[in-house]
């Protein structure tokens, strides 16, 4: 199969605006121990990227310092101990950085195959979200059937991701989002309650539909002044996930209820965990998830396509939050 000597990819020098993004052209990559090499047909545009871009969120020092962290496409060569994957294989996968580019080298425990009858472009949009929700949710949440579940932006994909997992395994789903579209989009998507904290207060109406057991988990991104209500509204056992704080790090917090409900408050980065640990994930993800795609469970929710040449269209669309669902851009 021919490789490439170089390839075109995404440069965001020191940081900045969308405007920061360009294009150039660069060696291809060589793929490691047990490592496969991706042709990439479509990366999935993320938050943490846009954070990346900016500045605010560095890479490890072990990752790509190119954009991107999902990608689909086709493998073209394998590493030495590559199991699994044959070439010309189709496959989604979760990268280590260096989404943005034309080939990028991914362990090979960290792809999975396309869901029957899904497009690369849809499969793209899968990885990044699928491996933070179902391990935030599901592993460390233990959310399961019977249980309630309050999501917060709902529309974004994170939050669509949960909505439709957290139906999909037998539980009732609240969610807040900004606009009657966006409530509009996870009702679609099977959540039972969904409040416009801009016509709303969704801690108000979230303590009184829960009434009196409260919510079993809460899923969020916001933090600061979210922190407190978010515990208020967790029942006996409940658990608060915290992904990011969009709002800020720090809030004041009355530990009471934490010791007399028995609360778990924890949080975690996707990025930052072992190769062995994203394998994990992505061997529950395959055995309990991707089932449910073949089934018609789960949907697809890429909401606007760019291509390569158009990735500071689409940072300004995610820093827009006007989307529903996901972006993703067309390398190939």
């Amino acid at each position: 199969m021919s490789i490439p000597s170089t390839m075109r990819h995404t440069d965001h020098g020191t940081g900045g605006g969308p405007e920061a993004i360009r294009i150039t052209h660069g060696p291809v990559p060589q793929p490691g121990p047990g490592q496969v090499l991706v042709r990439v047909a479509y990366a999935g545009v993320n938050r943490p990227d846009v954070a990346q871009r900016s500045g605010s969120y560095p890479p490890p020092k072990d990752a790509s310092p190119i954009l991107g962290l999902e990608v689909a496409g086709e493998v073209i060569a394998l590493g030495e101990g590559a199991q699994r994957w044959k070439l010309g294989d189709q496959v989604c996968a979760l990268v280590h950085g260096g989404g943005y580019a034309e080939v990028v080298a991914v362990h090979a425990t960290h792809c999975l195959p396309i869901p029957a009858g899904w497009s690369l472009k849809d499969a793209a949009s899968l990885p990044e979200t699928y491996f933070t929700v179902w391990v935030n949710v599901f592993d460390t949440g233990h959310l399961s059937a019977g249980e309630s579940i309050l999501i917060h932006g709902g529309s974004s994909g994170i939050g669509s991701t949960a909505i439709q997992l957290a139906k999909a395994f037998g539980c009732t789903v609240y969610t807040t989002v900004g606009s009657a579209d966006k409530a509009a989009f996870c009702r679609n998507l099977g959540a039972d309650h969904v409040i416009n904290y801009r016509e709303a207060d969704f801690h108000a109406e979230v303590k009184r539909l829960a009434a009196p057991k409260g919510v079993n988990l809460v899923l969020d991104y916001i933090g600061g002044d979210y922190l407190k209500k978010n515990v208020d509204l967790l029942g006996m056992d409940g658990r608060l996930i915290q992904l990011a704080f969009m709002q800020g790090r720090e809030a004041m917090l009355d530990l009471g209820p934490i010791l007399m409900r028995r609360i778990v408050i924890t949080g975690s980065a996707l990025r930052p965990r072992t190769t062995d640990q994203k394998a994990a994930i992505a061997r529950g993800l395959e055995a309990q998830v991707w089932p449910l795609f073949a089934a018609g469970k789960l949907r697809s929710v890429v909401n606007a396509e760019f291509t390569l040449d158009q990735v500071a269209e689409a940072h300004r669309l995610m820093e827009s939050s006007a989307h529903l669902g996901k972006i993703v851009l067309r390398i190939a």
